[in-house]
């Protein structure tokens, strides 16, 4: 069977309209989700691009597979189960952004990253990395880069821009790094030059030549991976304007930022200018609501981009043969507690992402509020496409959720263990989270204030603003005891022993 797997950027659970978000609209993603099953508590293993990226592709934990924190490349020593699927004959290709190496300037010359932005913004240096990059790359044996976010991206994506209107690759340029920090603005790149654009094309392009058998008769596995709607948000043309900031209603704890500069961990961070700039944004209503609104008119583009790539699948007679997978890497808090962006902190804006997963003649239709992981989804694909579990990577943490995609009401986990390590040691940050979430409860606990943490009763409490750590002294050590566990069997083994003595 074919793969065809959605990956967007900082998207959250509620932000589509199956889910019942009241304004967004997104009708194809509503579709997907109608056809096959859609999660509810679809949790991340780490709410950090790169180290949840590396958690999908290699189904271990951050502290496993050593992505522990943005910043730091994957080893291409731990395995990825596109490279399982590679070595089973499939035509694995990439589309959009991988972020499994580092796209930020690095802290010194000889660290190399194949994503690095700075690489791709220099011409010469885009002319090279064009001609040798390392295929095949964490399994893909075909690439169509990007690096980035908004219209502020570059990869092999400046190559086909390039093509169609190269004044524009100098204007990205000159607005680099000063606007990657803004949380939203203006893009003067049309609709048809946008990223998601060329997602869009180059995926169509890829389904029509394999239609024609330009590709053997390997089956396929083809990621869409969208850098938006992470910020900076600039969606461009008639999603600028799609969605009124008027119309938007602020969450209901928007107020309780006042407590979170009280928070015991929260309000020593909220003081941080840079997490003020990139993550864990103190925000005012004006922005806050202008920033929603972009973001839901990024992922209305979205949401049509996937459309024409399924409809193309359909056309194509492929649709019967291909499981769609649709997912994000981490969430935003979107307003929540009068904050916007991610970082280290214990709510459920930034933890809980869609899951919607379609197989034809497996998946019943429905939806689920089975507890899954994203660790779960590599070991699940590799298992659903008939790889016996001693041909997968002998590591992966995560379990096989078959059974609930089978049957909905299934469930296969009692909780899921989130990690989050944050170290920039140029600015002093270095901090570790872990967060324990079972179906009643989610427990998290900071390794810099000790005897102190946040837990929250996830159905009766769902705006996460009643803490019963003090309250509940009985609940809150049966949990830090189960959390004790599983946080001791997610060690890493690596690396590997080699020899008797």
């Amino acid at each position: 069977m074919n793969i065809l797997f959605f990956i967007t950027d900082q998207q959250r659970a509620d932000h589509l309209g199956c889910a019942g978000n009241p304004i967004l609209k997104t009708p194809n993603l509503d579709r997907l989700a109608g056809d096959g099953v859609r999660f509810t508590n679809m949790y991340v293993a780490n709410p950090i691009c790169m180290p949840n990226r590396a958690s999908i592709f290699t189904g271990m934990y951050p502290n496993m597979h050593g992505n522990r924190t943005a910043g730091v490349n994957l080893s291409e020593t731990v395995p990825t189960f596109t490279e399982t699927l590679l070595k089973k004959g499939y035509y694995t290709k990439s589309i959009g952004k991988i972020h499994l190496q580092f796209s930020t300037p690095p802290f010194k010359k000889e660290y190399k990253s194949a994503e690095s932005g700075n690489v791709w913004f220099s011409n010469k240096e885009r002319k090279h990395m064009t001609e040798s990059f390392p295929l095949p790359y964490y399994g893909f044996k075909d690439v169509d880069l990007i690096v980035g976010h908004g219209e502020i991206c570059s990869g092999h994506y400046f190559n086909w821009l390039e093509e169609r209107a190269p004044h524009y690759i100098e204007e990205i340029k000159s607005k680099g790094w000063s606007h990657i920090f803004k949380p939203y603005y203006d893009t003067n790149l049309p609709e048809e030059l946008y990223p998601t654009s060329y997602i869009t094309e180059r995926a169509t392009q890829f389904l029509e030549g394999y239609a024609k058998g330009e590709y053997g008769d390997q089956p396929f596995f083809l990621m869409c991976s969208y850098p938006d709607p992470h910020h900076p948000v600039n969606p461009p043309g008639k999603y600028k304007k799609m969605y009124d900031p008027e119309d938007i209603e602020l969450p209901a704890s928007f107020k309780d930022v006042g407590n979170l500069k009280n928070h015991k961990f929260l309000g020593q961070l909220l003081n941080n200018p840079f997490f003020r700039g990139m993550i864990l944004r103190i925000t005012t209503e004006e922005e806050a609501k202008n920033f929603i609104a972009y973001t839901y008119g990024t992922l209305s583009m979205i949401d049509d981009s996937v459309g024409q790539i399924l409809a193309a699948l359909d056309k194509l007679g492929l649709a019967d043969n291909t499981m769609v997978i649709y997912t994000s890497d981490h969430g935003d808090l979107m307003g929540d507690h009068g904050v916007i962006l991610k970082g280290p902190c214990p709510f459920n804006g930034i933890l809980n992402v869609p899951l919607i997963w379609k197989i034809p003649g497996v998946t019943k239709p429905g939806v689920s509020v089975s507890l899954v992981s994203s660790i779960d989804i590599s070991k699940t694909i590799l298992s659903l496409v008939g790889i016996k579990p001693r041909r997968q990577p002998r590591d992966m943490q995560g379990v096989d959720i078959t059974p609930v995609l089978k049957d909905p009401r299934e469930k296969v986990r009692d909780f899921c263990l989130v990690e989050h390590d944050e170290e920039i040691e140029n600015l002093n940050v270095k901090t570790r989270l872990r967060h324990f979430i079972t179906e009643d409860y989610k427990l998290t606990v900071y390794n810099s204030v000790k005897g102190y943490g946040d837990l929250f009763d996830r159905k009766n409490d769902p705006l996460e603003l009643n803490n019963l750590w003090d309250s509940q002294p009985d609940l809150r050590h049966e949990l830090l005891e189960k959390l004790f566990w599983e946080n001791l069997n997610a060690q890493s083994r690596y690396p590997k022993r080699m020899s008797m003595s």
